[in-house]
């Protein structure tokens, strides 16, 4: 795995926007495309990113609507970038992904924008690269399971009677050796 590089699975040609496309702009293009993202470049040269996170943070923080659609793109991206070079193994981007809590990079080649890896990426190509993936999936289901069996004792444990604490004819649950509704029960 060492040899292979991120240029063998990254895509090739990721969204981009140019830098003045204003927020609402944005947000189209990624609805259309169905993507989070947007690279942004002007030519070829890489000079931005753009989220769903991006937009929905300057939506939050900027109070007049004026000002919100004049925002271009490059307003709102993140001024320190990251990005990784395609002869970069993937190994290497594995590293750079967990370190920076990322779930994509850019890759950039002298500048120039050439693609874009992303966790997924990765993961399609080489699904055994997190096992630790498999195990999650396994105590999720498992806990799942936890839950549906409690909430079937729960059911079978309860039955129409008269709340022993308010009096009311109710659906009754077992509570320190009591019989109660569920509004005295919660209460309690």
């Amino acid at each position: 795995m060492s040899k292979i590089l991120v240029a063998d699975v990254m895509t090739r040609n990721p969204v981009t926007a140019k830098p003045d496309l204003t927020l609402l702009e944005c947000a189209k293009v990624m609805v259309t495309k169905k993507v989070g993202s947007l690279l942004i470049v002007e030519g070829k040269k890489f000079v931005g990113f753009i989220s769903q996170r991006d937009i929905l943070w300057a939506i939050t923080k900027i109070s007049s609507k004026k000002e919100l659609s004049k925002l271009t793109a490059k307003e709102i991206s993140p001024k320190k970038l990251f990005t990784i070079s395609s002869q970069s193994t993937i190994e290497q981007a594995i590293k750079k992904i967990k370190s920076l809590k990322f779930e994509r990079l850019p890759v950039v080649d002298e500048g120039n924008l050439v693609g874009l890896i992303t966790v997924r990426d990765i993961l399609n190509f080489n699904p055994e690269i997190y096992p630790e993936l498999d195990e999650f999936s396994k105590i999720r289901e498992e806990s799942e399971k936890l839950g549906r069996i409690k909430q079937a004792k729960q059911r079978a444990e309860t039955h129409r009677g008269v709340c022993e604490e308010c009096g009311n004819l109710e659906l009754l649950y077992p509570f320190n050796g009591m019989l109660l509704c569920e509004n005295c029960r919660d209460s309690t």
